[in-house]
């Protein structure tokens, strides 16, 4: 079984997502391959999770700087999960 990779593209990962829902939705699974794909799924959802609130953040950074003009601004999320200012 493959195993979720984060370094993996945001498109692969949605793939694969799409591909574990088909799966357990149509398919007749035993109970220990559903486990694993359920927990393949999560860990892909929650990397899909973390690249689109990045892709949010930065976002929100461009935006934020009216006066200069749009200026992309590096994002180095916060350890304590805080907003740049």
């Amino acid at each position: 079984m493959a195993k979720a990779k984060k370094e993996g593209g945001f498109e692969q990962n949605l793939k694969r997502l799409e591909e574990i829902v088909t799966k357990l939705e149509e398919d007749e699974l035993e109970l220990e391959e559903a486990i694993a794909l359920f927990e393949e799924g999560v860990k892909l959802a929650e990397a899909c999770g973390q690249r689109l609130d990045a892709a949010e953040k930065k976002v929100t950074l461009l935006l934020k700087d009216r006066q200069q003009g749009l200026v992309q601004v590096p994002f180095a999320p916060d350890p304590r999960g805080e907003e740049p200012s």
